[in-house]
């Protein structure tokens, strides 16, 4: 008879547990419409590996397109104009991580597709920049990935904090609002970047000019990450082809460089500066020495194992 309370009381308990991982599922799809949708203006504080930035950031969505400044108000200015999620002109050093590449799309939210490898939950409520929010979380799976903690705004969905956390808790970034204002819609002047940002060269390259995963392969990939785009340059310094491959998995992405490394001093790292790491090894192939480097916001372990699958010629990426 004592079976019955217990399996009432677990089948409640994993009901709820349903439901909180639908409501976030519903908020991240809001999340992703908001961006899309919401024009605002406000003051943001960026942190990794100890150091802290502020930013002013003004996003109008307008006519179909979403245009965004961001200005760096700590030390020299800085600053970065995106247009639908493309980086058009960047001036100083700025964060890494704040303006995204060029050559990389917009990043849209699935969260159905998530659920593969993340546990999404809504565990509580908080305030940021004065505004009330409701936190998600969104927990990896395996090894392979960074979890991520969002608060994001009850009226709009926007994130108003976002904590990427490794796999023991620990923080490895904060992006958090200090000031928000989603009744501004952001002028013309408001977005006109300053005269020392520097326009990026934006390259639509061909498929025959895209020869990186013919030449190339990976052994394994981690669960869930795809290929994303494949750009292949010149190195305007070294004057050797780079070939790049972008994978993500729906919120986390990596990328994988391979290059020559004859006649160039280039030395094997393991690096890691908050989220982003990089290792990079050195690779025999026909052609002679390669050098293969991975860089990204995903765990260390995660990004040697992918630098050693790294294979010259080509084939299918094994899971």
């Amino acid at each position: 008879m004592r079976a019955i309370p217990l399996l009432t009381l677990w089948l409640s308990s994993w009901f709820a547990l349903s439901a909180h991982a639908d409501e976030a599922q519903d908020w991240l799809t809001r999340l992703g419409r908001a961006e899309q949708q919401q024009s605002f203006e406000g003051t943001f504080v960026y942190e990794r590996n100890g150091s802290f930035s502020t930013h002013d950031i003004w996003h109008r969505v307008q006519d179909g397109h979403v245009r965004e400044r961001l200005l760096q108000l700590d030390g020299a200015p800085q600053e970065a104009l995106r247009v639908d999620g493309r980086t058009q002109c960047v001036s100083g050093a700025l964060v890494s991580g704040l303006a995204s590449s060029s050559d990389a799309p917009s990043r849209a939210l699935e969260p159905q597709k998530l659920t593969q490898f993340y546990e999404l939950a809504v565990i509580g409520k908080s305030r940021v920049a004065g505004r009330n929010a409701v936190i998600v979380s969104i927990s990896p799976r395996d090894q392979y990935r960074y979890g991520v903690e969002l608060h994001l705004d009850r009226e709009t969905a926007l994130p108003l904090k976002s904590l990427l956390l490794n796999d023991q808790g620990q923080l490895l970034e904060r992006f958090q609002y200090t000031r928000l204002d989603t009744r501004a819609v952001p002028s013309d002047q408001d977005l006109q970047p300053g005269r020392e940002c520097s326009p990026v060269a934006v390259s639509s390259p061909k498929a025959s000019d895209m020869p990186a995963t013919q030449v190339w392969h990976l052994d394994w990939l981690p669960p869930g990450f795809q290929q994303i785009s494949a750009v292949t340059r010149k190195d305007t310094q070294t004057k050797s082809t780079v070939d790049s491959v972008m994978y993500g998995d729906g919120l986390a992405r990596f990328s994988v460089f391979l290059e020559s490394a004859k006649g160039a001093d280039l030395n094997e790292t393991r690096a890691q500066l908050g989220p982003t790491v990089a290792v990079s090894r050195r690779l025999n192939t026909v052609e002679g020495e390669m050098m293969v480097t991975v860089v990204g916001e995903i765990p260390i372990g995660t990004a040697e194992r992918i630098a050693l699958s790294v294979r010259s010629g080509k084939a299918a990426a094994k899971p």
